[in-house]
């Protein structure tokens, strides 16, 4: 059975014009048009890192979140562990949508949409 980590890499790759890339290293990451929209890190990472607004607050104050670092923290980027009290996969989910929705051009987030 696959763990969370791969659960949600799995999930991000299933939105329009989205891949996997390994820009350092090991560390993975899915991007979308060449932006990055979730960072998962190193097989058996335990932690992810997704560009949140509406969740922001939710995700922060989660048991072991934080900003991610390098800055990207002031830009709404988020460190969520895979395991805490109250996050499960459906939550987890949602945050790697809602990451997708600000990351990806408007024209693949009318897709998801059902949008023309």
């Amino acid at each position: 059975m696959a763990g969370v980590r791969e659960k949600v890499l799995a999930f991000a790759l299933t939105f329009p014009e989205t891949f996997e890339d390994t820009p350092w290293e090991d560390d993975v990451v899915v991007k979308v048009r060449g932006k990055i929209f979730l960072f998962s890190g190193p097989e058996g990472s335990t932690s992810i890192a997704i560009k949140l607004a509406e969740s922001h607050a939710h995700a922060l104050a989660i048991a072991g979140a934080k900003p991610t670092g390098y800055g990207l923290g002031r830009a709404g980027w988020v460190t969520v562990p895979l395991r805490a009290p109250g996050v499960s996969i459906a939550v987890l989910r949602d945050w790697v949508e809602e990451s997708y929705r600000i990351v990806a051009p408007k024209r693949l987030v009318a897709q998801l949409d059902g949008d023309s």
